[in-house]
């Protein structure tokens, strides 16, 4: 399952989020804390990938890519 290396984080959330919470994990036969964790992980790529992009886009309006429809014109 997961490395015992793992650390505990205690987080606070109110009570509609925390039955949101209950029912997801219900749902998907997960425990709330891999519920929780997987919506963690994603946010956190979110973040990086928004940051890469945010670092990126002066290169690539540089070269004259103004949109996703530019690079996807490229590539594809």
């Amino acid at each position: 399952m997961y490395d015992m290396k793992t650390r505990t984080v205690t987080i606070r959330i109110d009570a509609a989020l925390a039955r949101r919470l209950d029912r997801a994990a219900r749902r998907s036969g997960r425990s709330r804390s891999a519920v929780v964790r997987d919506a963690l992980e994603r946010q956190l790529a979110l973040d990086q990938l928004a940051e890469l992009r945010r670092r990126i886009v002066p290169f690539a309006e540089a070269r004259g890519y103004l949109t996703d429809e530019d690079v996807f014109r490229d590539i594809s």
